[in-house]
């Protein structure tokens, strides 16, 4: 057993189901917005954004967004790095990213631009939430809702920053 598989347990989405996910997120997407900017979380919303941006339909500039923590940190004090590459004043934003787990670093984010940058409006998208999630007053398109808060690994989703380039979601043995 090589070190990379002694961390993945049970699976939970597979590539079929994720793609499925993506294209339901997609279609959601598409029936809402005509023009976005797409703020992508990194690194761990890199391999979703991509995946989601082939399939929208509408006019979309691309930035990113980041802000390090640990997967199911509520307490994230980490900075948050934006550069702004792309203006968002009056703009519809749709920040991507591969997860919402406790919620507590999408909620400093989505913060953070509200107060900050005068945009139209702003969402999030993501493949999938979980039920212990804290309140982001903001609109979610996900295509999942987790049964449980269990850790999980993969598609763009890190146990001691690795595994985020496993194809498919498992939970994690730590």
């Amino acid at each position: 057993m090589n070190n990379r598989s002694k961390h993945i347990g049970q699976l939970v989405l597979d590539e079929q189901k994720i793609r499925e996910g993506v294209t339901k997120v997609a279609q959601k997407l598409n029936s809402l917005y005509q023009e976005a900017v797409i703020i992508t979380v990194v690194p761990g919303g890199i391999l979703f954004t991509a995946d989601l941006v082939r399939e929208l339909t509408f006019d979309l500039t691309m930035d990113y967004i980041s802000c390090p923590h640990t997967p199911g940190d509520r307490n994230n004090s980490s900075s948050i790095v934006y550069h702004q590459n792309i203006d968002i004043t009056g703009k519809d934003v749709i920040v991507i990213d591969d997860a919402i787990e406790s919620g507590g670093t999408m909620k400093r984010l989505v913060e953070h631009l509200q107060a900050n940058y005068p945009i139209k409006s702003l969402a999030i998208a993501t493949l999938f939430v979980k039920p212990g999630r804290v309140d982001i007053p903001v609109t979610q398109h996900f295509a999942y809702e987790m049964e449980n808060d269990d850790l999980l690994v993969g598609y763009g989703l890190p146990w001691q920053d690795k595994l985020r380039n496993v194809p498919y979601v498992s939970k994690l043995v730590k």
